[in-house]
């Protein structure tokens, strides 16, 4: 599907990228050229064969999902410069 200068005029528009006037020819040829080898994959044969994200067959580690209430408050707040009943301190900013 060759594309001319005004179809690469438009995409450059949409795709917000200023593209000189002189150089539209010489983008169009390139675009054209993209577009063939994307259309050679609609050739491929992919009957029987699953959709995958990965090449890699595996599977992740997983942990158990288990809710708990973390109780470790006295840590966390070990590291805060100001701490008041187990609540950080901060300074008003809003006057």
């Amino acid at each position: 599907m060759p594309l001319d200068q005004t179809t690469v005029r438009k995409i450059a528009f949409l795709a917000r990228v200023k593209v000189p006037e002189d150089e539209l020819d010489h983008l169009a040829a390139e675009l054209s050229q993209i577009i063939g080898w994307v259309e050679q994959l609609a050739e491929v044969d992919t009957d029987g064969i699953a959709p995958m994200t990965v090449v890699a067959d595996m599977t992740w580690p997983r942990r158990n999902d288990t809710v708990t209430d973390g109780g470790y408050a006295g840590k966390v707040l070990a590291n805060a410069p100001e701490a008041e009943e187990g609540f950080y301190t901060v300074p008003k900013v809003v006057e």
